[in-house]
Parts: C-alpha cells; sequence; structure tokens
C-alpha cells in the first residue's frame, strides 16, 4: 500500500496519539480476561451452565482472530482513522450489550462483537506507535505494545474480582467506557487520515477458508458436550465444514502464488519453531487464568476480589524479568533466555500440578509468580527469534501469523481444558462415589438421608471430584510445555548483521 508521508504532529498531539496506542492495546486483552474472577456472579446473573462459561472468553477471541487479518486490507480501502473510530464505536457498542444482556445467547453475542472490533484495535494501535516514532526505538516500542497487551490479560482478573465484588458483574465493562470515549476523543481530534495511492489485493478466499476450518473447530469443542458429539447433525456439520475448510485451504496455498499467510513463512525454520511456541504460549496462559480464578471460588470459597488479587503476582513476575531482560546485551545467546523462559514457566505449571484443597493462597501466588517470570523471559526471547532470521519483505505477513498463533492457541486452549474438565469431573465423581461403602457409622447414617442432607453430601463429592479434575488439566498445560520445549535446541542463530 502506498500512502502520502504522514503529518506532523506537534509534541502534544506526539504523546497523546502515543498514549492512545498503548491504552488502547491494554482496553483489547484486558477485556479477554476481566470477567474471569466474576464468572460466579455472571453464571448466576445470566442463568449460564457450566458448560458455557467458556464461550465467554473464546467468543471475543475467535472474533478477533477472524477479523484481525482484515486490517491492513480495510485501512487500504477506508483509511486508518476512519477503520479506527469504527472500532471503538463497535467496541463501546459491545460494551452495551453486555451490560444489557439477559441471557447467555446475548451475552455470547455482545463478546463476539466486542472481539471482532477488538481484532482491528490492536493491530492499527502498532500502526500508529510505528508511524509516530523514529525507526531505532521500533524494536523497542514493539516489545512495549506486546507487553502491554499481556499485561492486560494478566491484570484482567484482579480488577474483575475487585469490581464485580464491590459493584456487581456489571461494573467490569462500566470501567471501559470512559477509556474507551477518552480514545475516541483523542483519535478524532489527533489522527490524520492517510491517503491511500495504490491498494494491495486481498486472499479473500484462503482467508474465509481458514477462518471457517478454524471457526468450526471451535463451535464443535465448544458445543459438542452439550449436543451428545456425533450423535448431533450440528457437530457433523462443523466437523465435515472444518475438514473440508483446512482441506481447500491447503490445496489453495500450494497451487497459488499469493495468498493469504503467504507459505514462503514456513520455510525459515526459526519463525515456524516460534509459532509454534507461540502458540503453545497462548495454549497454556488464557487456561491457567480460566481455571484458577473459578477454582479459587467455587472449590475453595475465595471472595471474587482475593481470587483476583492472587493473580498479581504473575503480572508483577512477568514485568520484573522482563526489565531485567530488557538490560542484558544483545550478544548474549538469545537461546539461553528461551531455555530459562521455558524452564520458568514449566516450574510454575509444575506447581500448580501439586495444588490440592488444603493449600493456602501463597501457594497460587508463588506458582503464578514461577509462571510469569517465564513468561516475562521467554517473550521478548521467541519474537527476537522468529523474525531474527526472516526476510524483511515477509514480516508483515509474518506479524500477522504470530499473532494469529497466540490467539488460535488461547481459545483453543480454553476450549479444550473446559471440554476435559467436565470429562474428568464426571469420571471422577463417578470413581469417588463407587467407593462409598455401606459400612460404618458415617455410612449408616448417610443411608438415611434423604433432601438436603444427601444433596450436601453429593455436593461434597462433586467439589472433591472437580479439584482432581483441575488439577488434572494443570498438569495438561504442563504436558504442553514439555513437548514444545525440545524445539528451542532447533533454533538457529542470526548471521552477523542480519
Amino acid at each position: 500500500m502506498n500512502a502520502a508521508a504522514p503529518a506532523v504532529h506537534s509534541p502534544g498531539e506526539h504523546r497523546m496519539l502515543i498514549l492512545a496506542g498503548l491504552l488502547a492495546t491494554y482496553m483489547q486483552a484486558v477485556n479477554i480476561s476481566i470477567p474471569n474472577a466474576a464468572l460466579l456472579r455472571l453464571q448466576g446473573g445470566l442463568s449460564m451452565s457450566d458448560d458455557q462459561v467458556g464461550w465467554v472468553f473464546t467468543s471475543y477471541i475467535a472474533a478477533s482472530a477472524v477479523v484481525m487479518p482484515l486490517t491492513h486490507w480495510l485501512t487500504a480501502r477506508f483509511g486508518r482513522k476512519t477503520i479506527y473510530l469504527l472500532s471503538l464505536v463497535l467496541f463501546i457498542a459491545g460494551l452495551v450489550a453486555d451490560v444489557m444482556a439477559v441471557t447467555p445467547l446475548q451475552f455470547v453475542a455482545a463478546r463476539i462483537l466486542q472481539g471482532a472490533a477488538s481484532g482491528t484495535l490492536a493491530p492499527l494501535s502498532m500502526s500508529i506507535l510505528l508511524s509516530e516514532l523514529p525507526p531505532l526505538r521500533h524494536g523497542r516500542i514493539g516489545l512495549t505494545w506486546a507487553v502491554t497487551g499481556t499485561l492486560g490479560i494478566l491484570s484482567g482478573p484482579a480488577i474483575g474480582g475487585f469490581l464485580s465484588e464491590a459493584w456487581g458483574w456489571h461494573a467490569i465493562f462500566y470501567v471501559s467506557f470512559p477509556l474507551a470515549a477518552f480514545l475516541v476523543l483523542v483519535i478524532a481530534l489527533f489522527l490524520r487520515e492517510t491517503r491511500v495511492t495504490a491498494r494491495a489485493p486481498f486472499d479473500f478466499f484462503g482467508w474465509a477458508a481458514l477462518s471457517i476450518a478454524l471457526t468450526a473447530v471451535q463451535m464443535l469443542l465448544d458445543r459438542g458436550q452439550r449436543l451428545e458429539w456425533f450423535a448431533s447433525t450440528e457437530i457433523r456439520l462443523e466437523a465435515v465444514a472444518a475438514a473440508l475448510g483446512i482441506w481447500v485451504y491447503l490445496v489453495h496455498i500450494f497451487t497459488r502464488k499469493n495468498h493469504y499467510l503467504d507459505r514462503a513463512l514456513f520455510r525459515d525454520s526459526n519463525f515456524t519453531l516460534g509459532s509454534i511456541i507461540h502458540f503453545a504460549f497462548g495454549f497454556v496462559l488464557l487456561p491457567t487464568l480460566a481455571l484458577t480464578s473459578p477454582m479459587l471460588e467455587e472449590l475453595l470459597r475465595y471472595p471474587g476480589d482475593a481470587a483476583g488479587l492472587l493473580t498479581i503476582p504473575r503480572g508483577l513476575g512477568m514485568m520484573a524479568c522482563l526489565l531485567m531482560t530488557w538490560r542484558i546485551s544483545p550478544k548474549v545467546d538469545n537461546r539461553l533466555f528461551l531455555v530459562a523462559g521455558v524452564v520458568l514457566v514449566t516450574l510454575g505449571n509444575l506447581r500448580m500440578a501439586s495444588y490440592s484443597p488444603l493449600m493456602d493462597g501463597w501457594a497460587v501466588g508463588f506458582a503464578g509468580f514461577l509462571q510469569g517470570a517465564g513468561l516475562g523471559v521467554l517473550m521478548p526471547a521467541i519474537t527476537r527469534a522468529s523474525f531474527s532470521t526472516l526476510a524483511p519483505t515477509l514480516r508483515a505477513h509474518g506479524t500477522v501469523l504470530f499473532n494469529l498463533s497466540r490467539l488460535y492457541g488461547s481459545t483453543l486452549g480454553v476450549a479444550v481444558v473446559q471440554l476435559y474438565f467436565f470429562i474428568n469431573t464426571q469420571s471422577m465423581h463417578s470413581a469417588l462415589g463407587e467407593n462409598l461403602r455401606p459400612y460404618g457409622a458415617f455410612a449408616h447414617a448417610s443411608a438415611a438421608m434423604r433432601g438436603a442432607p444427601l444433596a450436601v453430601l453429593n455436593e461434597g463429592l462433586t467439589g472433591q471430584a472437580a479439584m482432581v479434575a483441575v488439577v488434572s488439566q494443570f498438569k495438561l498445560l504442563l504436558v504442553v510445555m514439555l513437548v514444545v520445549s525440545p524445539l528451542i535446541l532447533f533454533f538457529r542463530q542470526p548471521r552477523a548483521g542480519h
């Protein structure tokens, strides 16, 4: 895309636009996880069943992942300022729909609208930051942008827990209104529209095929348990759509020269390995948050604000290690940071796999701190390793795929974890129930139970089964990290001066 040279802003406008770019990145990221510590109140207020809880996250992320690749084409067609303002307006409309929802489907539809709007906010914010800063600062602002987004995801549960405990679940969405209004004002007043003189073609066919395939997989995982899997016509249709979409996309990229997500990206081994690890990064991070707060609130009886506060050490660990990593000389072998980051994340997941009903909050905070520290080391290291050998002409496509790998990792991770949580809970409930024998004083007393006392016994049994299932899910996330860890041994060092 060829455009006129960007307008020169005054120092005040320059600072406001940089602030707006970072705040927009934070806002769209924090709204991914801010419902996390308010899930019990959301369920009660919307009559949402346990198997629908995962939709709160997956609907937002999946919509964002579908829309994000269209950002470049939309800005070339309609202009950067127009699309940015439209995205902010749609995001505000999604917030309004969130607080007005009275059924689970209405709420999910509102989250889809929010997610679709956020899909363009993040890359457009990055575009503004790059246009407002000199090339020498692009590397640092790129990392700052990525950290801002990750910090938004990590801080969401703490903010949501405090707000929902004090003012109810609607407050977790009200808090974004003034921030969105401020962003609309700054962009409307200070951002200059760019004039497009030539429009790059966009591969709508490839984008549609891949989007349909991944959306079908997401719906299959989200709704399969509720609809009895392949006994349902809907699930069979979604499975067919997923298989056909992937097959059509693969045929398309191998038979067309120019297409969505250039296959030349996969000839660079560093970038391919980095995208796989970034996918695992998303697969582990958001599902960990999605499991931790409900575990603390439902099973360990923590209030929402306390459950949210226990996620803060994860963010502190990430920021501390990130600042230290920034100050280390670039001459140090980047693979050392990859190893250190993976080890810390794995240690954090290992601590989570040993959770028990008898633990206190310190165990959760320390495990989160270890995981956050690992993310603070791993995130810049994996970005440097992935793009250090990639040809400059492929970096725009590479950025899209790199971000999509994390988004799809997160949404699929939440769906898989949610699915196996219910399967494990049911199986453990049956296994524990089989061990209730008609012997002993307690058993004789329980045999005479009717009504409320029997319900209390069943609730305790269900809680124990759920705790075992949660720990099993943390073990699954640990296995994911262990599986991808050996890939760091295959990263190549970039040539001198690359």
